[in-house]
């Protein structure tokens, strides 16, 4: 079937229902941002590949709502598909509600699958409609034309033991009970995958890049039951759940539990991250009670194994990136080097590492213009040859037994333009002064966002994506509920929490810049005026300075920087070998 023609049977169903809408998100009944091969839905309806977006389907009028990151990808694989880019102003907003108040009539029908809805969007459209009386409609219009669909993964999981992960899930479980209790929920549902795995101990590799099990989670007062493919675990493995007070009950059993949740009780659900279906399914006098779910906020919040774990992880990932970094330098213009070949030779160095499971996101290999896009990803038929010119930039990271890396470096490769050189300065001097910050207990993402953001700001540049996001242990590399981004989110930086500090300059047709590290919350100073928190350095790699104008950098900032380069000497070289110790101590000489 082309595209077009599975326009078009969506529509004849659509007709048959009366119905003059249909809504396609880019989610699962988990409402994860990486679905499973079976939840791709607006890939496998418009060809669409990116990991943000929202299909939008009339009678006659077919389109896919996404943000900046993605305008130039969706133009070209929406091509010929029947759907339209239509471009969003705000990064996740769902400005495709208010066109539809406009375009449909007084009493219209819309209908979409709400087991991919959150209970939030759910929630919003209901609201919105209502202006309207526009109905909201649960329909399934692609499992009946989707051909060869595939299954839902069947790979087995595992449990990780306590003495790496550093708490037992008997207490995470106890824990997570307190915060219950203070809300006055009886019940409490999970179905975030991140949030699964973190409370279980559970990993798995059900969805690519992030170790997770697709799962749900039903938590009483006096019992825990979990709802997964009984296959994916062992005799013993439940056996080990069960001593820890949790049942194992088949996958599909949460829709049944769901409707037998005793009458009058109180459950507590998470609207951003449970699907509008399931929370329908429940008895009517049951009272829901909708905030974060508890262990988001506690999984953010590292121990200190998992922070001792995670810096070994680092030391390992840094010992990739210096290998890549060395091989690039010597290699290019000798062999023929694209993105694709540069990003394999990458995975290879971080494949050697013991510990490694895999990559934790698709890796950005952008060289030249190509970086100018934020989540590029190379293909076969964009696969550009890196040369010793310009800007090559690499956004990266590993998954490991005991730690999960996000790292990006932009690369000088030669011949670079005053242009380049400014903009690069200004991106590494962004970064240093968020890395250096020192702040109040009780500051939140946003403030940090801005001081990140100045040194761009003063020249009159800006960049369209957050400044940081949350990072899990051996979890998924975005993890909230704690971000770096314009947005007021009330979420204070806590100790223990890991966030990326990513600024970057984006000039379309030319060159990307973009530098990030990771970084722990940690304690600073405490005096008359409040305690005060700064940033540790865990991403141990080295940054290039070969294009600093080292006049736009002020001199607490080249501090910084030498200091970082030379930390990241002294940790990496007892692990190299003598080549590339030498070759180390040149790329982060003091400037």
């Amino acid at each position: 079937m082309t595209y077009q023609e599975k326009l078009s049977e969506i529509r004849k169903q659509m007709k048959a229902d009366h119905v003059q809408a249909y809504i396609i998100p880019s989610a699962d009944p988990h409402i994860s941002e990486y679905l499973p091969h079976h939840y791709k839905c607006i890939p496998f309806a418009s060809g669409f590949t990116g990991s943000a977006g929202t299909l939008v389907i009339t009678h006659d009028f077919a389109g896919l709502w996404t943000d900046f990151r993605y305008f130039e990808q969706a133009a070209e694989q929406l091509e010929n598909s029947g759907f339209e880019l239509v471009k969003q102003k705000v990064q996740h907003a769902p400005e495709y509600i208010q066109w539809l108040i406009e375009k449909l009539d007084k009493g219209a029908i819309v209908a979409t699958n709400e087991k991919l809805l959150s209970i939030l969007l759910g929630d919003l459209l209901t609201q919105q409609f209502s202006i309207k009386d526009i109905q909201l409609s649960d329909k399934d219009y692609l499992s009946s034309i989707w051909e060869n669909r595939p299954e839902l993964p069947a790979e087995k999981a595992f449990l990780i033991e306590e003495q790496y992960i550093g708490q037992s899930v008997a207490s995470k479980l106890a824990e997570v009970r307190i915060e219950l209790q203070k809300k006055g929920a009886t019940y409490h549902l999970i179905s975030s995958l991140d949030d699964m795995a973190w409370l279980f101990n559970i990993r798995g590799k059900d969805v690519s890049y992030n170790p997770v099990v697709l799962s749900f989670a039903l938590i009483a007062k006096d019992k825990a039951t979990i709802f997964i493919n009984p296959d994916k675990l062992t005799a013993a493995e439940k056996e080990m759940l069960s001593a820890s007070g949790v049942q194992v009950s088949p996958y599909e059993d949460i829709e049944s539990a769901l409707s037998a949740v005793p009458e009058n009780n109180t459950i507590f659900i998470d609207p951003k991250r449970n699907c509008f279906a399931y929370a329908k399914l429940l008895p009517a006098s049951v009272k829901i009670i909708k905030d974060t779910n508890p262990s988001t906020n506690l999984k953010a919040v590292k121990n200190e194994t998992e922070l001792v774990n995670t810096r070994i992880a680092m030391a390992k990932d840094g010992v990739a990136i210096t290998r890549f970094l060395k091989w690039l330098s010597e290699n290019i213009g000798k062999i023929r080097i694209t993105e694709l070949s540069a990003a394999a030779e990458l995975r290879k160095f971080r494949a050697e590492q013991e510990g490694f499971v895999g990559d934790s996101f698709n890796t950005i290999s952008a060289y030249k213009a190509h970086g100018a896009l934020p989540h590029y990803g190379p293909s076969e038929e964009s696969n550009a040859e890196v040369k010793a010119e310009g800007l090559f930039l690499v956004d990266s990271g590993g998954q490991y037994f005991y730690g999960t890396t996000d790292i990006t470096r932009t690369i000088p490769m030669g011949n670079n333009t005053e242009e380049e050189k400014t903009d690069y300065t200004l991106v590494l001097k962004g970064m240093i002064d968020g890395c250096k910050s020192r702040f109040p207990k009780g500051t939140c993402g946003y403030q940090i966002d801005a001081i990140t953001r100045k040194p761009l700001w003063d020249y009159a540049i800006n960049y369209g994506h957050g400044t940081g996001h949350g990072v899990g242990y051996f979890l998924n590399v975005h993890e909230g509920p704690h971000t770096f981004n314009p947005t007021a989110t009330p979420v204070a930086i806590e100790l223990g929490m890991i966030t990326s500090i990513e600024p970057g300059v984006y000039r379309p047709g030319k060159h990307g810049v973009r530098i990030e590290n990771l970084v722990n919350t940690i304690k600073d100073v405490s005096n008359e005026f409040n305690e005060f928190y700064a940033f540790e350095s865990l991403t141990i790699a080295p940054i290039s300075t070969t294009i600093v104008k080292k006049e736009l950098l002020e001199q607490v900032q080249i501090d910084w920087l030498n200091s970082y380069n030379a930390l990241v000497f002294e940790r990496l070289s007892p692990l190299l070998n003598t080549e590339e110790v030498a070759w180390l101590k040149a790329y982060t000489a003091a400037i």
